[in-house]
Parts: C-alpha cells; sequence; structure tokens
C-alpha cells in the first residue's frame, strides 16, 4: 500500500485533497499496525472524503456502512434470504420432503448455506479476497447505538464473524478501516483505544481558500475569497448547525453555474440555501445582517477575505 507519510501526501495531494501531516501520519501508521482509523471532527470537515480519496488512490473498493439509530447486526453484517427460503422449502414440500419423511435435517441444510446468505457490508469486507486490502468506512459510528459499538469492537478485534449455521469466517486479507463520527456523542474508551485517532479540525481560511480552488479550479480567486471569508464570518454565529467545507464548495459551484463573479447581498439571498440549512440560521444571518449594513455593508463584510475579522458585531 502506502510505502511513506511523504507518498500519502503527495497521492491525496494528486487525488485533489489537501492531507496536512498529521492526518497523513494517522493514516500511515494504521495501515502499518494493521489499526482502524478513527476520524472525529465536526460535519462536513472531510472525513468521509478521506475513506473515497484511499480507496480511489489504492484502486480498490469501498465498502461503506453508513450508521444510524437502531441499527443492528441484520443490517451490519448479514441477513438470510427468507423469501428464498420459504420458496426452497415449498419446492422441497412438492417434492415429497415433508416433515413426516424424515428428511428436515436436509432441508434445514440445504436452506442454511451461502448462496441463502446476504453479506451486509461488514461480512462483505471481512470475506473479500482482493489482494489490494478493501477501505471499509463505517460512516458516523456515533449515530449508531452503544449496543452496536459494542458489537463492532467485538468484530474488529479478530476481523472474524461467526455465523450460527456456518461457523467462523476470519478476514483472508484485512480491511483498512475507517471509522468516523462527528461527535455528538462521546465514543466508548475501549473502541478508541482500538484504533488509531485523529481529529480533523474545520479549515483555516487559508486552507480552505486553498481547498476551493483546488476543487474549482475556473473559480475566479477573488470570488473564492469573498466565499471562505463568508464563511469564517459565519463560523462566529449561533446556528443550528455551522455549514462545513462541503457547503462552502457546493456553494462556490453554484455560484460559477450562476456565472457570478461578486458576492454581494442579492447573490447571496438568491444562493443562499446552498450553505445555511435552516430557515432559523437564514433569519438569524439577515438580522445580524441589517444591524451591520449601517457602518461597514455587505461588500466591506464579504470582499476580502484579509478583512474577515473587520464586521463582527
Amino acid at each position: 500500500m502506502f510505502n511513506s507519510i511523504s507518498e500519502i501526501q503527495t497521492a491525496m495531494a494528486e487525488a485533489n485533497y489537501i492531507c496536512e501531516r498529521p492526518l497523513a501520519t494517522a493514516i500511515y501508521l494504521a495501515q502499518e499496525l494493521g489499526k482502524p482509523l478513527l476520524l472525529e471532527g465536526q460535519a462536513g470537515v472531510g472525513k468521509t472524503e478521506v475513506a473515497k480519496i484511499i480507496a480511489e488512490i489504492l484502486k480498490t473498493k469501498l465498502i461503506r456502512l453508513q450508521c444510524y439509530d437502531g441499527l443492528d447486526a441484520g443490517h451490519a453484517v448479514y441477513e438470510w434470504n427468507y423469501p428464498r427460503q420459504i420458496m426452497a422449502i415449498n419446492v422441497a414440500e412438492i417434492r415429497g420432503h415433508t416433515p413426516n419423511t424424515g428428511e428436515n435435517d436436509e432441508i434445514e441444510k440445504d436452506i442454511f448455506n451461502k448462496k441463502f446468505l446476504l453479506s451486509r457490508p461488514l461480512l462483505e469486507a471481512i470475506t473479500s479476497d482482493s489482494k489490494i486490502p478493501v477501505v471499509l468506512l463505517i460512516d458516523e459510528i456515533d449515530r449508531a447505538d452503544e449496543e452496536f459499538e459494542a458489537f463492532l469492537l467485538e468484530v474488529l478485534s479478530d476481523f472474524q464473524i461467526t455465523i450460527p449455521e456456518l461457523g467462523t469466517i476470519k478476514a483472508k486479507v484485512l480491511p483498512y478501516v475507517i471509522i468516523t463520527s462527528n461527535g455528538t456523542r462521546e465514543l466508548n474508551d475501549a473502541l478508541k483505544r482500538r484504533c488509531i485517532y485523529h481529529w480533523i479540525e474545520s479549515p483555516s481560511f487559508d486552507k480552505e481558500l486553498s481547498i476551493v480552488l483546488k476543487k474549482i479550479p475556473d473559480l475566479p480567486k477573488s470570488l473564492a475569497r469573498q466565499i471562505c471569508a463568508f464563511h469564517e464570518r459565519i463560523k462566529s454565529m449561533d446556528l443550528l448547525s455551522s455549514p462545513g467545507i462541503f457547503e462552502t464548495l457546493n456553494w462556490a459551484l453554484a455560484l460559477l453555474r450562476m456565472n457570478k463573479d461578486s458576492l454581494d447581498e442579492e447573490t447571496f439571498e438568491e444562493a443562499m440555501g446552498c450553505i445555511l440549512k435552516y430557515q432559523e440560521s437564514m433569519n438569524n444571518y439577515r438580522s445580524m445582517l441589517k444591524a451591520t449594513q449601517t457602518t461597514c455593508g455587505m461588500h466591506a463584510e464579504l470582499n476580502t477575505g484579509e478583512d474577515s475579522e473587520t464586521c463582527k458585531s
């Protein structure tokens, strides 16, 4: 896979992901030590993108388990294909294999084999025999409950899964595991101890500007600076959900598609929904804007990154 930390940084940069050395070090150590990589940070800072980029660089499969409240082993590991099993039982009965024939064991053995097994992400990753390890992304683990987190810890301890009807299945090739969390709840200490941990900070103005220009090279630099300055501005606001770099990129792309070369009040109103996702947040910003327009105005507030701190209320 990766031979050095510098190689990771170079490869990520070529894939248009700005990877600072601490993150590259965490990626490298997770690979070398055979441990999951746990990435924490606010929503939209690029945690999921790390897994996607690594899979792209290694030209391997990305297997994603999206976590949610109520997620259980059946949806994460495996399920039996019950409709097909029932059909198989019905066919067996038509052929004369009824409970009175003493062939129940044979029927049961036939319907509980791999052709009736539905592999979910965890089992799919463990049974992969790819020469290049697959990337297993366990996304937003903090959305799942603590019981599933404990179950996941058991699976990741030995990289094996036991299916009562088939026995224990152990990974032939260890997957590269990346776990993400938005920090909405504290994760179990046992899970953190098993992982290489890295917190991804919300990008600074300069880093965000570099990301925007790298991802959207056709965007005028002056407009990119205005967009990033605006994002710096609203970071200090009390919003229901603070936008991340993902929203910044969407907003920048929208303005480019609208053939805008500068950000003014009218343009902001037209495309506000690309970066602010709650009506309350939009109203709060409008109120704040009215309070500051008399002294510095919309254009002065958003015109340059260097002056992004000037108009704070």
